[in-house]
């Protein structure tokens, strides 16, 4: 073997995934070194794909080429569309997996990857020359060298799990921690900080009474996380879900002198949006009951996950809480939750591609950015594995805005504000919402991906059909005039008024009563444009509904991006010295220094940045 490569990539984790398959699919020689080739795609929380916001990141991963989205359709033991309550710029696809078949899907994708290799192995040192990456070395003393790296070791470097006063180290239970790496990074000037992360309790599914349980069904319907999967090929399995109680909490305020996160033993910053269970009970000291969810871990094991009930607790009182739940009061656990201490680096030192502004050619996707959740992870793999790619190879560097994707609105973030605890993707962190829909992923996003060659040709010309159809569809409604007294008596039996005088079509589909489904069979020449649709008839009649229906707001929001495009497009770097700019503020220019921002817009996104100092700029830059 000769181990050098174009790229390689630390960590094989759901950024380290993505990033190796895209490298490699773009034709770079990549390498993918990952400890235990048993744990790839390893779901080291929650089994589940997707949620709020969080599943449309996956289906932009899979409109761009990557695969998370089709290894979670191959492993789905149940699926929701959450929010369907809300409008679809809310709707967000969420799946529960079966934990053992995700590895070994996406095992199975990897290894047939041409030009990607896997090595088993750990990295403790980076190599670099002239402020340039040019390979790692491994705790078994081999050296390779790289054009560009990608790190996305997760919860790996420098791990320390916590269970009450106990501590271990480990980048995740039962596995070792990685240690030198951080320290092999940080005295290149990079810096890095800790943060917490936690997981809950596995419950022995033969000890709970389940009769005393709310069920909660998935569906079953057309809605799947890739455009381009089969349907669903596991048994769909039920959810279920149960309340904490004033017993349980009392419980749970005997042992918080044991807590970790409150006797001082972790000093780091947890989620915000996934706190433990005595992190509910202390910040919400009136609310009587928490809900839980219990979750499957797969299609035939025992093991249940209880979502909900992230703990760090000493593991007895964790078991004395859980059994004053009625449903659980035989219960039998197969180990109790953890806390996890963990490296990361500030985001702020990375350019939009995810490459370091420090060390060239040197990338970071994943948790090490201070991000949490497996969607997140992925979203930033698959970019830095392109642009590692274009860095090896030369092309313009690739990168999402902020109106194309979720995606693009995370690493934005990232890099322009930094975090100050572990970040997670919402739809409220997205000002272009409307426009980045789960259902459209495939239109924002797969013509540029195949322009760049990672998406192939068949998914292209399955765009283009779709894309076809679905402006047919919205063309005839437009156009296709509807006279009051053919219509009337079907509009009343649908719970809608009925029209006093003709109109078309479009404007009865902007009622929220009517349906394309409801109203085609009272319309025979609009039934007969539907069945046209030979392929993926339900999908494409979705989308051209939402895109009938809320046509007003899209188009308004497009004019507001656009305008903002015009900030984007004056770039700033290289051009001011800041910090000679008296007529900024001093925390505009200390900022600014930090950051040093590529355009106008970037700037004023920046925590500190006022208009006043945005405009002071625009008038610097007029001369």
């Amino acid at each position: 073997m000769e181990f050098k490569y174009d790229v390689i990539v630390i960590g094989a984790g759901h950024a380290g995934c993505e990033a190796a398959a895209a490298a490699a699919n773009l034709g770079s020689k990549t390498c993918l070194i990952t400890m235990d080739m048993n744990k790839i795609g390893q779901m080291s929380c929650n089994p589940a794909v997707g949620g709020i916001a969080k599943g449309q990141i996956v289906r932009e991963i899979d409109a761009l080429g990557g695969y998370m989205g089709l290894v979670t359709d191959r492993t789905a033991i149940q699926f929701r569309m959450l929010n369907r309550s809300k409008g679809p710029a809310m709707w967000s696809p969420r799946a529960q997996c079966d934990r053992g078949k995700f590895i070994w899907a996406w095992r199975e994708i990897l290894e047939n990857i041409p030009n990607l290799h896997i090595w088993q192995d750990t990295v403790e040192e980076i190599l670099v020359e002239n402020g340039e990456i040019t390979g790692v070395i491994t705790c078994w003393g081999v050296t390779f060298h790289a054009k560009c790296v990608v790190l996305t070791a997760g919860t790996f470097l420098n791990g320390l799990m916590h269970i009450g006063h106990k501590m271990l180290a480990g980048g995740r239970c039962a596995e070792p921690a990685s240690y030198d790496l951080t320290e092999s990074i940080t005295r290149h000037g990079i810096t890095a900080g800790r943060m917490k992360t936690g997981t809950p309790v596995r419950i022995d599914a033969r000890s709970v009474d389940f009769s005393l349980m709310e069920t909660q069904d998935g569906e079953n319907d057309f809605h799947r996380f890739s455009f381009i999967s089969e349907p669903r090929r596991l048994k769909q399995l039920q959810c279920w879900t149960c309340f904490t109680n004033e017993e349980v909490h009392e419980t749970l305020r005997q042992g918080l002198a044991d807590s970790p996160l409150f006797n001082g033993q972790i000093q780091s910053i947890g989620p915000r949006y996934c706190p433990s269970i005595e992190t509910k009970i202390v910040t919400f000291p009136d609310k009587p009951q928490h809900q839980l969810f219990l979750e499957p871990e797969g299609e035939s094991t025992q093991e249940l996950y209880l979502n909900g009930f992230s703990s760090s607790l000493p593991m007895d009182i964790q078991l004395a809480a859980l059994k004053k739940i009625p449903c659980f009061r035989d219960l039998v656990v197969y180990r109790p939750g953890y806390a996890i201490e963990y490296d990361y680096f500030d985001p702020t030192q990375l350019t939009h591609t995810l490459e370091s502004k420090i060390i060239k050619n040197l990338f970071f996707a994943g948790q090490v950015n201070g991000t949490t959740g497996y969607e997140e992870a992925g979203g930033q793999g698959i970019i830095a594995g392109i642009n590692a790619h274009i860095n090896c190879h030369g092309g313009a560097p690739f990168v999402l805005g902020r109106d194309e994707a979720y995606i693009g609105v995370l690493i934005d973030d990232l890099v322009t504000k930094g975090v100050d605890e572990p970040y997670r993707m919402f739809t409220s962190r997205a000002e272009y919402r409307i426009l980045l829909r789960q259902d459209d992923a495939d239109m924002r996003l797969t013509e540029r991906a195949y322009q760049l060659g990672l998406a192939k040709q068949d998914r292209y010309d399955m765009l283009r059909k779709k894309r076809a159809e679905i402006e047919r569809l919205y063309e005839f409604a437009k156009t296709y005039s509807i006279k009051a007294d053919k219509i009337n008596g079907a509009l009343e039996s649908l719970g809608t008024a009925p029209l006093t005088h003709g109109c078309k079509l479009i404007e009865l589909l902007s009622r929220p009563q009517i349906t394309i489904d409801n109203i085609a069979p009272h319309i025979p020449s609009f039934q007969a444009a539907l069945d046209k649709v030979e392929e993926r008839k339900e999908e494409i009649t979705e989308a051209a509904e939402v895109l009938i229906k809320y046509r007003g707001y899209i188009e308004r929001e497009r004019m507001i991006a656009d305008k903002i495009h015009r900030l984007e497009s004056i770039r700033i770097q290289g051009k001011f010295d800041y910090a000679n700019l008296q007529s900024l503020s001093t925390e505009a220019r200390q900022k600014l220094i930090k950051i040093n921002p590529e355009t106008l817009a970037q700037a004023s996104r920046i925590p500190g940045i006022s208009p006043s100092d945005i405009n002071v700029l625009l008038v610097l830059l007029g001369r």
